[in-house]
């Protein structure tokens, strides 16, 4: 079994913040708890109740599945999320309030058989001119800041994160330092995510580059087997005009009493804006510990009125990887979803 060792540079982005802070004045950052592949890109509803602001954003949308290798798997689905952010400011120019994000699903994608799932979150947050810091659901908060775009339509390529997480209750921290966003998150359990984002506009194109590190744990799917993790990424991304191109590459090792296992990944993908139809293709190759995770994504979305759109998404995922008889990842699926999405 090859166990050769991956360097993971944990303290690199936590200085780079340190720097950074140093360099560039600070601001708050605004947040999103929505870790979900669905993501609303309208303007959000606000109201004032008297010194709280309210703001709202929501997704409902009506799908009609199909899953290419298993016929029986086919019907009507619906989802609808939304994202609450209350807030006030204090004499102290202080911004505190709560964040409440909340997505049900009657049959859930990404685990297949699942139906009827209600996921949300819940944080406090505190903001001010030295950023802002966050206390709940914040396990996902530093790979929003620092992941690749997500696809059109109802495309949502697999593999595309490391297998390490967090515990969802923690502490978490987001600031801007000029051109950088710098994040930060922890858990009860000590476990770590570390990013830093750096994007600036160069002639005519934009340049987005992210950073990150984590600490986490990873449970395989039967639940025989807990690994401790650790990794190291980068995303890289250029628009031009009404196009999109990123990459992301990842290395992470996985630890526990059975032999150490080695990760790498690889996802890239294009997404293209044509008038009121937007369409995305992404692939991905990885290798966890000589076995091969290979998945694609095509999508397509097209505009009908402000809020309200068709979706086509196309997804295939296989991967199957085994240490010692025991199964770490068995992934074999291709679904299509066409859906009718209105978000506001």
């Amino acid at each position: 079994m090859n166990s050769t060792t991956i360097p993971m540079p944990g303290v690199v982005p936590a200085c780079l913040c340190l720097l950074l802070a140093a360099a560039f004045p600070v601001s708050a950052q605004n947040v999103s708890l929505n870790y979900e592949s669905l993501s609303t890109m309208e303007e959000p509803l606000a109201r004032h109740i008297g010194d709280v602001t309210v703001v709202m954003t929501s997704l409902l949308d009506g799908r009609l599945l199909h899953d290419m290798e298993y016929d029986d798997d086919n019907g009507a689905d619906f989802l609808g999320n939304f994202e609450i952010d209350a807030h006030t400011q204090l004499s102290n120019r202080w911004r505190v309030g709560i964040r409440y994000f909340g997505q049900y699903d009657t049959n859930d994608l990404s685990t297949p058989g699942t139906e009827n799932n209600y996921k949300d979150n819940i944080a406090l947050e505190a903001g001010g001119v030295w950023g802002t810091m966050l206390v709940g659901n914040v396990s996902g908060v530093v790979r929003e800041q620092t992941r690749r775009l997500r696809g059109a339509g109802n495309a949502a390529v697999d593999f595309d994160n490391v297998l390490g997480r967090l515990e969802e209750q923690g502490a978490a921290y987001v600031g801007r330092y000029g051109p950088w966003v710098a994040s930060v998150a922890a858990d009860e359990d000590g476990n770590y995510d570390v990013g830093a984002m750096y994007q600036r506009p160069l002639g005519r194109r934009d340049y987005r580059l992210t950073f990150r590190t984590n600490e986490g744990v990873f449970i395989t799917k039967d639940g025989s087997n807990l690994f401790e993790t650790r990794s190291a990424g980068v995303v890289g991304e250029i628009i031009y005009g009404s196009m999109a191109v990123d990459a992301g590459f990842g290395v992470e090792r996985l630890t526990s009493e059975m032999p150490n296992l080695d990760r790498w990944f690889l996802t890239t993908g294009i997404r293209r804006k044509l008038g009121v139809l937007s369409l995305s293709l992404e692939g991905h190759f990885g290798q966890l510990e000589g076995e091969d995770e290979v998945a694609a994504s095509f999508g397509v979305q097209y505009d009908l009125a402000r809020g309200m759109s068709i979706n086509l998404g196309i997804n295939h995922a296989k991967a199957l990887a085994t240490v010692e008889g025991h199964p770490i990842l068995d992934i074999n699926r291709t679904n299509a979803a066409l859906s009718l999405r209105y978000g506001f």
